[in-house]
């Protein structure tokens, strides 16, 4: 992970973050990314979630724009109130809208297809983020870099169908999914990418602190979140459900997205690829120390083709 803090070419730079913090936010983005799912399995109660997911994308919504205030207000060395307006903030609500678009999209996805289906095929948005980020920010990447990019791809599938297994599990796996299910796959991929792309730009393109248009960005993502809550009128109470394992999944993703809106400010969404394929190291760690599953032959060719894949992106010259 280090390679990617050093890569020059991919942004305006890192003049402001030391490379020990940047090497240390990268490996602490892995470590969130990986930690999802395994900390999702130990909220479950009987084997089901026992809270709202909209509940907890408006509590880190919230998280994220209460910490960027803060930061706001510490860093703040002049006022700004005079240079802005509302056209440094207006382009943010589209990015909070695509953001919340295809949350929701992920969960009415689940109706034509399974979740491993799912799992396997939502690794074409690399391809998506990829080709959006060359196209819309004229980023081009040339034919080792999209090597390196198809190699993460492949890891991703090669884990996704089965780099994990439990015992007396068999060893292969059937996709299913609904000619619907691959239309709805392919406009998430594209919505997916889009919003990530766009949002760089977004980053990049404005002269204000990272904190302030983070506070653009969530207050509109509250504000998206909040209506779909209300709209899709939650079951039981706002909290219900929640315990300690539910509240650590909303201070990790609230954190998480800071550090990504660093990468997208200062790096790009490639290392955001990179950080996220990264991440299936701790999630296959974390699954078989705390659940007992078994790592396959399939782990390592995913283990393999990213180390292949950082080598050839950053390492070759």
């Amino acid at each position: 992970m280090a390679a990617l803090s050093l890569q020059p070419g991919l942004g305006p730079g890192l003049p402001h973050i030391p490379r020990g913090l940047w090497a240390l936010m990268l490996l602490l983005s892995v470590a969130i990314y990986g930690s999802h799912a395994p900390l999702l399995t130990l909220c479950k109660v009987d084997g089901a979630i026992p809270f709202s997911s909209t509940s907890v994308v408006v509590l880190v919504e919230l998280t994220k724009l209460a910490l960027s205030l803060l930061f706001l207000l510490a860093g703040a060395r002049e006022p700004l109130g005079a240079a802005l307006s509302w056209r440094h903030a207006a382009p943010f609500a589209l990015s909070a809208l695509l953001y919340a678009a295809n949350n929701n999209l992920v969960v009415h996805m689940q109706l034509f297809m399974d979740p491993s289906t799912f799992q396997v095929l939502s690794n074409l948005k690399i391809v998506s983020t990829a080709l959006l980020y060359s196209l819309l920010l004229r980023r081009r990447l040339g034919r080792r870099r999209w090597l390196a990019l198809l190699l993460l791809l492949a890891a991703g599938v090669a884990y996704s169908c089965g780099g994990l297994r439990g015992p007396g599990d068999p060893g292969g796996m059937r996709l299913h999914v609904t000619p619907v299910g691959l239309l709805l796959l392919s406009v998430y991929c594209l919505i997916s990418g889009l919003s990530a792309v766009y949002t760089e730009a977004i980053l990049k393109s404005q002269a204000l602190p990272l904190s302030l248009q983070n506070i653009f960005l969530y207050f509109f993502g509250v504000l998206l979140n909040l209506m779909g809550s209300v709209w899709s009128g939650t079951e039981g109470g706002f909290l219900e459900g929640f315990s300690p394992w539910v509240l650590l999944v909303v201070l990790s993703q609230a954190l998480n997205g800071l550090i990504m809106s660093v990468v997208m400010k200062h790096s790009s969404n490639i290392t955001r690829l990179f950080v996220i394929s990264c991440s299936i190291l701790v999630n296959a760690l974390l699954s078989v120390a705390l659940f007992n599953l078994q790592l396959t032959l399939l782990f390592f060719v995913a283990v393999v083709c990213i180390g292949l894949a950082v080598h050839l992106y950053y390492g070759v010259t």
